[in-house]
């Protein structure tokens, strides 16, 4: 039930973030292996890019990929938060003080990360080239032309076999492991220092609220560098074999990128990141947290 209670609360926040998701995968792939100045920019800024898409697209596709985004979000979730709370269950997390030890919960975290991350990684996949897709006037990164999340996962499968469908999974590990343990163990450790001093007293939604916006800056500012990479990695055109035609591996990408573009480019979409992981982890971790005692309240063990 662990599993299930996570993946729905975090289906519930994807789907009021997800535009921002757009945003941020549209921003990670401009200018991609262009200097500064030798590319278009489509999108100055988040508003900006926000009115960019919406003028070209229409309004609607601030929500591509909204299917896949939600599986995603089900998926990942619902195996990092659920592996993370079965392991705090048994106790693996905390001290024989009943706080919670540093290493313990960076580790708790990781696992259930990358797990959630590696079992996600073809809807991943697949989302990234949805959301990338646009009209041409405004188009950034390679354009996949995918009609849909079935259809998309049909002819990666069909052209590229199963492995195709787990493409730049690697990538995403690094990713997973700093981004959950980031969330997850500000988020424990916040609500730990306001619950012992008593900030909210008798207000447990208000405390989930502050830990998860500590939460929230602290997987962005961690998270960026990683996530850029893995986008790069997922977006990337491959020939008949599945072999990318721009990076030709997580190494390769790191050097292409900082030799061309420059360090500031691993920060691209750091905006629309935190904007959208912001509310995402606000949303995610208090719905979490709501659900568990909704749970415990009706089906206590």
């Amino acid at each position: 039930m662990d599993f299930v209670i996570a993946g729905a609360a975090a289906v519930g926040a994807g789907f009021f973030t997800n535009p921002l998701e757009v945003l941020k995968t549209r921003m990670q792939l401009q200018g991609e292996l262009h200097a500064k100045g030798e590319y278009t920019v489509h999108y100055k800024n988040t508003i900006h890019a926000t009115y960019m898409i919406a003028k070209h697209d229409g309004i609607l596709s601030l929500q591509k990929g909204l299917s896949p985004a939600l599986w995603v979000q089900f998926i990942l979730n619902g195996v990092r938060l659920g592996i993370y709370q079965t392991l705090e269950n048994q106790g693996y997390v905390l001290g024989k003080d009943g706080n919670t030890v540093f290493y313990k919960s960076v580790l708790a975290g990781g696992i259930g990360g990358v797990a959630g991350q590696i079992a996600c990684s073809p809807v991943f996949l697949v989302k990234t080239h949805l959301q990338t897709q646009s009209s041409e006037s405004i188009a950034v990164g390679y354009q996949h032309k995918h009609q849909g999340m079935w259809q998309a996962l049909k002819v990666i499968s069909k052209e590229q076999g199963f492995k195709g469908l787990f493409r730049g999974a690697g990538a995403s590990v690094p990713r997973a492991f700093v981004g959950s343990t980031s969330q997850l163990t500000s988020f424990k450790y916040s609500k730990e220092f306001l619950n012992k001093y008593e900030y909210f007293q008798g207000r447990p939604l208000l405390t989930s609220f502050c830990g998860s916006m500590v939460g929230g800056i602290a997987i962005s500012v961690m998270m960026t560098p990683f996530d850029l990479i893995m986008t790069r990695l997922y977006n990337q055109p491959v020939d008949a074999n599945g072999k990318g035609l721009l990076y030709s591996n997580y190494v390769d990408c790191v050097i292409k990128i900082f030799k061309t573009e420059g360090f500031s480019a691993f920060y691209k979409g750091v905006g629309p990141m935190y904007l959208r992981l912001g509310p995402h982890t606000v949303l995610c971790l208090v719905f979490w947290d709501e659900l568990k005692m909704l749970y415990d309240k009706f089906w206590p063990q």
